[in-house]
């Protein structure tokens, strides 16, 4: 007994569900419109239409002179389906249950008649319905699962069964067995059509992506080409250069000191250049840009700061600056390295403190450049980010990367203040070169 009640449990509960799977297919009326045709643009629209007209002429006239109905009814019912033709446009399933409640209503009325001696009639099924539901099942196969044309056509079979096979009716002409033939017709073209249509968008998505995907490759296999002839040529005899301006001081004897300070200063700037070649080749190798740039913009410096700041200004953030110390010409890196940690604070500030206001100062000292960014605390609730906290590990990254720090934290209550100590002090000319082979 308790194995009998298991088995009946588990039919009810996969009637529930199933039954939960039709009420959210059919008992819907989400808007799905009809689109154009690509060459034909609104033509389909237009032949629905007329079809729409047809069907409400040629049914009323029907339901009235040979289905016997006043021919106020007749036109209702004629309108009923007319206009589910022309809800289909839109509302596929809407239309679908208005052209099926239409028939319903049509076929138990004329049986009226029929029952009562009148002429003998097409049912349930008259013409101008049956064009009429053909058309609105081929439009919602186009647009709908093909799952959900299934049901809609299987409920139309049922209820057009019930309607003539179980309730039945005397003198007339049965029409059911040839809708539901006529119906899966339809319902299998516009499957065929929509599958064969959501084929073409895809192929036509993954040709876009595989060209894509060409070109990034190509464009990364040539940055790698790059990015080797530097590393083998340039960087190559880079080294040699600093190596010889190392050793030509002990080739002479007793070498005038002006000699050695101009081999020194040779080397240095051999290894200022191999420092930034480095870097140069990181950008190359690397397969993403920074955000927002292209790949082949200029890097930016400090003198573009000001830009940044009234672009920002732009955006809503109030932000003031401050210059301490003598203003002058940083290495590239610790330039783009310092522009970039501003850049990145104060897009946080407009996203994490609504209403707050910025400070940025850059204190240029003898060996280090201070670069610090405070805000106060935000004035409204900041909404809602999936942020993955990425701005602020690149952030220590490039402080990192010129052996630099980079602190971020409170600062003044609900404050925040992101600070960057970045060395700017050239390698000395008595320092060993690095001979890891990147130079």
């Amino acid at each position: 007994m308790s194995r009998l009640n298991a088995v009946a449990d588990t039919g009810v509960e996969h009637i529930r569900r199933w039954l939960g799977v039709l009420r959210d297919d059919l008992m819907t009326t989400r808007v799905d419109p009809l689109p154009p045709s690509t060459w034909l643009r609104w033509l389909p629209h237009g032949v629905v239409w007329l079809a729409a007209l047809g069907v409400l002429l040629g049914d009323a006239a029907q339901l009235n002179d040979n289905g016997g109905l006043d021919p106020g009814f007749a036109f209702l019912v004629a309108l009923g389906q007319a206009g589910a033709m022309v809800c289909a446009l839109w509302r596929p399933v809407l239309a679908w249950w208005m052209s099926l409640a239409a028939m319903l209503v049509a076929a138990f009325a004329v049986r009226a008649v029929m029952d009562a001696g009148g002429d003998k009639f097409t049912w349930p099924w008259t013409t101008a319905g049956l064009i009429a539901h053909l058309l609105v099942l081929l439009l919602l196969a186009l647009r709908v699962r093909t799952r959900v044309s299934a049901e809609a056509l299987a409920l139309t079979a049922l209820a057009t069964y019930g309607v003539q096979g179980l309730v039945g009716a005397v003198n007339y002409q049965p029409t059911g067995q040839l809708a539901v033939i006529l119906l899966t017709i339809a319902v299998v073209l516009g499957a065929a059509l929509r599958g064969r249509r959501e084929a073409r968008a895809e192929l036509g998505r993954q040709t876009t992506l595989t060209a894509e995907e060409r070109a990034r490759r190509t464009l990364l296999e040539e940055r790698s080409r790059i990015a080797r002839e530097l590393h083998d040529v340039v960087a190559h005899h880079m080294s040699v250069i600093s190596i010889q301006a190392q050793v030509a001081p002990h080739l002479v004897r007793n070498p005038p000191d002006e000699l050695k300070e101009n081999l020194a200063g040779i080397r240095q700037n051999a290894v200022e250049a191999l420092t930034e070649l480095r870097r140069v080749l990181d950008v190359l190798r690397s397969e993403h840009p920074a955000p927002g740039e292209r790949a082949d913009a200029p890097q930016p410096t400090l003198d573009r700061l000001e830009a940044l700041v009234e672009n920002t200004r732009a955006a809503g953030l109030t932000v003031t600056t401050e210059v301490t110390g003598e203003r002058r010409p940083l290495p590239p890196g610790v330039e783009l390295s310092a522009y970039r940690i501003v850049q990145e604070a104060l897009s946080n500030v407009l996203r994490h403190a609504p209403g707050a206001t910025a400070h940025v100062t850059l204190a240029y000292g003898p060996r280090a450049l201070r670069v610090e960014v405070v805000n106060t605390a935000p004035t409204r609730e900041a909404p809602s980010s999936a942020g993955a906290r990425h701005g602020l590990l690149g952030m220590r990254e490039r402080a990192a990367m010129l052996g630099g720090t980079l602190t971020a934290g409170p600062w003044s209550g609900r404050g925040y203040r992101v600070e960057a100590r970045l060395p700017v002090s050239a390698p000395s000319a008595t320092d060993p070169l690095p001979q890891d082979g990147t130079a």
